[in-house]
């Protein structure tokens, strides 16, 4: 297909309108060379499922029937291991880098800009691959398919390909050969990020130790140690084994029609036939007696030296195939561990063993037979033998007693409120809950059949002793146990570091002449093939015209009750009602601001003097979808300097439950008893334990959010209630033993906010539910206080005055997350609109390159915030230090020097609006007016602004807001990761080990 697409999306959509009616569909029948095996309905879901086989090959097909708009395409192969190498993961991504019919570098991420896709990946599971995107456009969803197709069974798999995407040795410096040799590449330094997250080290080495002698014995993603023992010759021979449309699985949903999609699909079929799929073991031969297995971590600087531990007690339990067994264990998980009523909840968090539950904790179906982890973190290690006995005791006493009737229906009721909720993201939820049982031997069908099992299980339970009976049979007395205890070792980085430098040294020795020579030439093919023009033309591409020029509306009604400002959005609901609230805040010192966000959480968790929390949580589960309440933040959409800061109140019920909805909201508001000194210490720890733990996910966003922190009020306040600050004051809250001035904190704030006066409302729901929820929000709103105590500060929360930092943080990774961070505009300005350009042009042509194709970062590149005005550079996952931050400042130049061809500025708006224009669910629409005060005449014009910029726009805004800020140092830096505080201080950088907002030096 050209780039230039000779027919339109809609003029497609059109002809896609006459199909075979899916009615005429049955068991049998033959339809363009499949074999129809089975058509069912499924009403509590709204669909109707089709799986299909193709004759020729045996590849597997599920088609979704509903009437969705955002259509998923998916295709995936079955790719057990036998080593820990990594082969599947590095494949995948070799895979996306160029095929036969599309041979330019990259496809995969040239097309995110070339399309209007809602979704584009691809993931690596413990025994399959599977490549997903989603679109709400025809044409869109025509060209993604074609490049993924031919991409899957026909990719290059280049051998530099290879050596950028899964490992190399080249020169520090690929054109000096006087540097020393390094390891480089994606994925190896993806995993060197991801075995530094202690979590994510826990569950593989977990699943490792459960299943001997099985392909889950090994790390799919790659450890490291091992990913530099793969050859290229091993990913062709895997892909030639595994990637053949026998061992595939073809995913569809949506509105387009099936037929359209077997005729392109069996098109790329033709000429394969049947072959043999690959066996590995998956089956875990059964234990004749428990085991135990300890390992260690790097220490956590941010967490108490004495409660790293972390241990789990897992369990083999059903064949994946059984799908009854699979819900019913789902639902035991649930009702032992989920929420403040479950009995493992109160045994071990409640009674502050361990700050939160392990990464494993669970019931994990991911596997041929699936198991179930009951375990904790944030342990001390004189503890270990008593958790281990807390939790058999608590499954014995579960034995014996069985569950509460309410916690039971509760679950249930969750169940069936889930199946209501009209999400944006429907089709790709329903592919991620099959596709591991799918590729397991079990029908995909049977797990989306919720009604069926909860029938089944409502006669079950009728019986007596059914959870009993599986407690007593997969817990008490099941032989295949697995203890898993992991402590922290202090010289654990340096043993790693030292076994890369080991690693590296004895491959370099045994280098040839010959070795070396290539490794010098590879370096610089390597480097000239990243830097090449290609010539793109074979791609396919939407182009301006197939984006609306007029963006979509959501209809809402402004009313007032109790003089309280009410925004209604009536539309179909399936009979929910989404209900949010905003109550600003007065002006508040940031002391005081810090203990906001666990002030939110205390409402939702520490109960009030006439019933626990457990007790409320029950109510909770079985009247209503969910209550949350947290801080909201937002920059005025005319001015970056002057925000808003509140409380948010967010909730969903069925129609009927309203009244019970409002009436738990309102106990909560006006009775949580923050004088529950031992439930507060309890939730200290764990929101001190799980943002700890998120620093090595997500410390990309930690570094842009404390660099951003000095220049606006928005990103200040942002650090103070969810950033490093944030992390360091949990940190040091949970460390301390007496808390009562945190007590008298969190009741200085309930006094003084949820007041009527600061209140503004949102409903969304059906039109049948307008008069009950207006009759109930006008009881709740009158409950509320009419003013609140004023507390005394001296803070002008507008008074701000940027200035600009340096700031490194040393944390046990081994790869680093920087940020370089500048202001911008607000969101009505006119020069809004071209930074958010320029910074897609950046990252796409010139930083993705820069940082992850040459250097091995898992990503990096710019980005602009529309709504809190402030452009951003950052690498995630980077095994380079500041060298990464000399790539930002040639960035300016580059783009000083460049000349856009048209195509690539309509591919950088085309990437803008697969945000803008993605669907969203039921319960946001209208947010954006809501919570932003960004009104549907500002977005238009926004909408128009992004459609017009133009070459000459981008160049100016580079110059006023990157070139000139830059040359002046009128930016923040941050910096997190494995580098030695030498360096930083080497430049003069601030080195903060716990993320306290401090001067430079």
């Amino acid at each position: 297909m050209s780039t230039q697409l000779g027919i339109s999306a809609r003029s497609l959509q059109r002809g896609l309108r006459h199909y075979t009616s899916k009615a005429t569909l049955t068991p049998g029948q033959k339809l363009q060379g499949y074999q129809i095996q089975q058509v069912r309905k499924v009403p509590e879901l709204e669909l109707t499922a089709i799986t299909l086989k193709h004759e020729a090959t045996g590849a597997q097909h599920l088609h979704i029937d509903r009437d969705d708009s955002n259509n998923v395409f998916a295709v995936g192969f079955h790719t057990p291991v036998s080593n820990d190498t990594g082969v599947p993961h590095i494949l995948e991504h070799t895979t996306l880098c160029g095929s036969q019919k599309y041979p330019v570098r990259d496809p995969f991420f040239k097309m995110l800009n070339r399309s209007l896709a809602t979704f584009m990946n691809a993931f690596t599971a413990s025994d399959y691959t599977i490549y997903p995107f989603a679109t709400t456009n025809p044409a869109d969803y025509n060209n993604l398919r074609d490049v993924y197709m031919d991409a899957v069974l026909h990719p290059k798999l280049d051998r530099l390909d290879f050596k950028q995407e899964g490992w190399r040795l080249e020169h520090q410096v690929p054109t000096d050969t006087t540097t020393p040799i390094q390891f480089k590449g994606v994925v190896y330094n993806e995993m060197k990020g991801q075995t530094s997250d202690a979590n994510y080290l826990y569950y593989v080495r977990m699943q490792q130790a459960m299943f001997p002698e099985t392909t889950y014995e090994y790390c799919s993603g790659g450890d490291p140690k091992y990913i530099t023992d793969l050859t290229h010759q091993q990913l062709l021979d895997f892909h030639k084994k595994h990637y053949h449309p026998s061992n595939a699985r073809f995913y569809t949903y949506g509105n387009f029609p099936l037929e359209d999609h077997l005729a392109a699909i069996g098109e790329r079929l033709q000429g394969y036939e049947k072959s043999e799929v690959p066996f590995v073991n998956k089956v875990a031969t059964p234990w004749t007696e428990p085991r135990s297995v300890e390992t260690t971590c790097a220490l956590d600087p941010m967490s108490p030296v004495d409660r790293q531990t972390k241990l789990s007690l897992s369990y083999l339990t059903n064949e994946a195939g059984d799908t009854f067994e699979t819900f019913s264990m789902r639902l035991l998980s649930y009702l032992l561990l989920d929420g403040h009523a479950s009995p493992m909840y109160k045994a071990l968090i409640d009674t502050n063993l361990g700050s939160e539950f392990s990464s494993n904790t669970g019931y994990d179906n991911s596997t041929k037979t699936s198991c179930m982890s009951i375990g904790l973190q944030g342990v001390k290690d004189a503890d270990v033998e008593t958790v281990k006995s807390t939790i058999t005791s608590v499954l014995e006493q579960v034995k014996q007693e069985g569950f509460d009737p309410k916690r039971i229906e509760a679950a249930i009721h969750q169940m069936e409120l889930s199946q209501k909720h009209k999400t944006a993201d429907f089709g790709l939820s329903i592919m991620h809950g099959v596709t591991s049982g799918w590729f397991n031997g079990v029908d995909p069908v049977d797990l989306l059949e919720v009604n069926k099992n909860i029938d089944r299980l409502k006669s079950e339970l009728a019986k007596g002793d059914f959870f009993q009976s599986r407690i007593d049979k997969y817990f008490l007395q099941n032989k295949h146990t697995l203890s898993f205890v992991m402590r922290p070792e202090e010289n654990y980085s340096a043993s790693l570091i030292a076994e890369e430098k080991e690693r590296l040294t004895r491959k370099v020795e045994k280098l040839t002449e010959n070795d070396k020579k290539q490794i010098a030439q590879d370096g610089k093919d390597l480097l000239a093939s990243q830097d090449s023009t290609e010539d793109l033309s074979c791609l396919p591409s939407l182009q301006l015209s197939d984006i609306a020029a007029k963006g979509k509306h959501s209809v809402l009604e402004h009313t007032g009750l109790c003089n309280t400002p009410v925004q209604w959005r009536t539309t179909s609901t399936n009979g929910i009602t989404y209900f949010r609230a905003l109550s600003t805040l007065p002006a508040l010192s940031d002391d005081l601001k810090l203990y906001l966000p666990l002030f939110c959480d205390s409402l939702l968790s520490l109960g009030t003097r006439q019933q626990s929390m457990a007790e409320i949580d029950d109510e909770i589960r079985l009247y209503t979808g969910g209550l949350r309440a947290s801080t909201t933040l937002t920059t005025n959409h005319s001015d970056i300097d002057h925000i808003e800061e509140g409380i948010a109140l967010v909730g969903n019920c069925l129609d009927r439950n309203i009244d019970r909805m409002y009436s738990i909201l309102a106990k909560l508001i006006h009775e949580t008893n923050f004088d529950d000194v031992e439930k507060l210490k309890t939730l200290i720890n764990g929101n001190a334990s799980s943002m700890v733990n998120s620093i090595a996910d997500s410390g990309h966003i930690f570094a842009r959010t404390f660099a951003g922190s000095s220049l606006t009020p928005g990103m200040h306040n942002s650090e103070i209630l969810g950033g490093m600050t944030q992390v360091n004051f949990m940190s040091r809250l949970a460390a301390q033993e007496d808390i009562s001035g945190v007590v008298d904190k969190l009741k200085q704030i309930a006094s003084t906010v949820l007041t009527r006066p600061s209140l503004r409302i949102a409903i969304t729901s059906g039109e049948d539910a307008v008069e009950s929820n207006t009759k109930a929000l006008v009881k709740f709103i009158e409950g509320l206080p009419a003013e609140g105590k004023t507390i005394a500060s001296s803070i002008d929360p507008n008074a701000f005055k940027p200035h600009y930092e340096k700031t490194f943080f040393p944390l046990p990774f081994q790869v680093n997350f920087s940020a370089k961070v500048l202001r911008g505009v607000p969101y009505t300005h006119a020069d809004g609109a071209s930074l958010q350009v320029l910074s897609s042009l950046m990252t796409n042509h010139y930083l993705h390159r820069e940082i992850r194709e040459k250097n091995g970062a898992y990503g990096g590149g710019a980005r602009y915030a529309g709504l809190n005005g402030i452009f951003s550079f950052y690498s995630y996952r980077d095994p380079r230090t500041l060298e990464t931050l000399d790539t930002y400042n040639q960035s300016i130049d580059w783009v000083q020097q460049r000349k856009f061809s048209d195509q690539e500025i309509t591919e950088s708006k085309l990437s803008i609006f697969q945000g803008i224009d993605s669907p969203q669910s039921v319960s946001e629409e209208g947010m954006l007016q809501f919570v932003n005060g960004v009104s549907d005449e500002m977005r238009q014009m926004r909408r128009e602004a992004l459609l017009k910029v133009t070459q000459d726009d981008i160049k100016r805004v580079a110059h006023d807001y990157l070139d000139v800020p830059f040359k002046q140092n009128e930016y923040s830096i941050a910096l997190l990761g494995e580098s030695t505080d030498k360096i930083a201080a080497e430049h003069g950088w601030t080195i903060n080990q716990w993320g306290e907002a401090v001067e430079n030096p």
